[in-house]
């Protein structure tokens, strides 16, 4: 992230696809100080309206003030049943992996498996925790199954086991992809077989289309996925919250039964404590105002997402067609939605390629290697369509060809 940095500061004219940053033009501050005070109204209905002010203002609850809202989000929007005390409200989904990973992973010999190229808050979060982490390769669709099983295997005969795999089943960062149902269920099926959880991040599924894929929590009915949740897509990446839902029931050996929500925030005690209040106020006027359908919430924005991923697809087409794809070097995948899409190249794609990108052509991207924990994605790139119009998607993709172009002829 640093280095990304770097080089956009650099070179502040080049058409960039390297932040996944949400696309802001719809952001307001007047909604987000509206969306407060219709929390408080909310919460003030026939009690005493200064007691729900000074909930903002006090320390709250270690678990949150609004899951209970997020549960009626849930419900509503995921087919998500579960009860408030399920969720505890994080600062970011950031902070509701590293919770997880600390509650879940109790010595070197619990394993976490992710995909071969993963989102590198995962990863960097678990190296934090000096956790051991194991790549599984992928597909063009998502993680490979066959090759989880060998995974899981092969490490319950060097005596660990596997504790869970994290997944961003819809739309993934970095690759796109997307896993189809039936894996879906395979993936839920394994995790019974091999009694592992499911650590789901799925911030991207409501720019999937009008019919996304099923949560992989919703279709969980052995209470085997951990889900987690983000609203910096969704509402403001600002506002810094986001979720977990751990409805699952943890067995102590004195044989009382809790929640793992109610262990995980006993971790979060020793932490950042709570949410603040007055953000998670503002992301609850926020469900309140769009009656806890983020479908209707994010109608402007994925329209806005949708066009300009075309866009790219479009001209990549245009760019490159069928015929001299194999020659050149170069394909990609055709993700349903989100942020990201992968692209082959013709070239080593590292820093030096980078950096000759933005110098010589004006567009910067992310080199795949970045993500990758099975040394795979150097000859690939990241995309990323959310931060860009179409018409300036068009142009940096554009510029991207002549580079591979100029590359195949040198």
């Amino acid at each position: 992230m640093t280095f990304l940095n770097e080089v956009t500061e650099r070179f502040p004219d080049a058409v960039s696809f390297a932040p996944g940053r949400p696309y802001d033009a719809e952001f307001s501050l007047d909604d987000v100080l509206a969306d407060v005070r219709e929390y408080v109204a909310h919460r003030a209905a026939g009690d005493d309206p200064g007691a729900a002010e000074r909930s903002l203002l006090q320390y709250g609850p270690t678990s949150g003030l609004v899951g209970d809202l997020i549960a009626r989000l849930l419900a509503s929007s995921e087919d998500v049943h579960v009860p408030p005390e399920s969720i505890v409200v994080s600062v970011g989904a950031q902070e509701a992996l590293l919770l997880a990973l600390r509650t879940l992973f109790a010595s070197r010999d619990d394993v976490l498996v992710v995909p071969g190229s993963c989102y590198v808050g995962v990863s960097g979060a678990a190296r934090l925790l000096d956790l051991t982490v194991r790549p599984v390769r992928e597909t063009a669709d998502g993680i490979d199954l066959g090759e989880l099983d060998r995974v899981v295997h092969g490490e319950r005969t060097a005596g660990r086991r596997v504790r869970a795999c994290y997944v961003v089943p819809d739309a993934a960062n970095p690759s796109g992809a997307t896993l189809s149902r039936a894996d879906r269920v395979a993936l839920l099926s394994a995790a019974r077989r091999h009694d592992f959880l499911i650590l789901e991040d799925s911030p991207y599924r409501v720019f999937t289309g009008p019919d996304p894929m099923p949560s992989l929590k919703s279709l969980d009915t052995g209470r085997r996925v951990v889900q987690i949740g983000s609203f910096a897509k969704t509402a403001y990446p600002g506002l810094r919250v986001g979720y977990l839902v751990a409805d699952q029931t943890v067995r102590h050996p004195d044989g009382r039964r809790t929640m793992l929500a109610a262990e995980i925030a006993k971790v979060r005690s020793m932490v950042t404590c709570n949410a603040p209040g007055l953000t998670q106020a503002a992301l609850g006027g926020f469900l309140l105002r769009h009656d806890f359908r983020l479908d209707k919430a994010t109608a402007t924005t994925a329209a806005h997402y949708r066009q300009t991923l075309d866009e790219v697809l479009r001209t990549l087409d245009e760019c490159f067609p069928a015929g001299e794809r194999e020659r050149l070097g170069v394909g990609w995948n055709v993700p349903d939605g989100g942020f990201f899409l992968r692209l082959r190249v013709p070239f080593r794609a590292d820093e030096a390629a980078l950096r000759r990108s933005a110098t010589e052509y004006g567009v910067i991207w992310t080199p795949m290697a970045f993500f990758a924990l099975d040394g795979g994605g150097r000859d690939e790139i990241r995309l990323s369509c959310s931060a860009l119009d179409p018409a300036r998607a068009r142009d940096g993709i554009q510029r991207l060809a002549r580079m591979i172009r100029d590359h195949h002829q040198s």
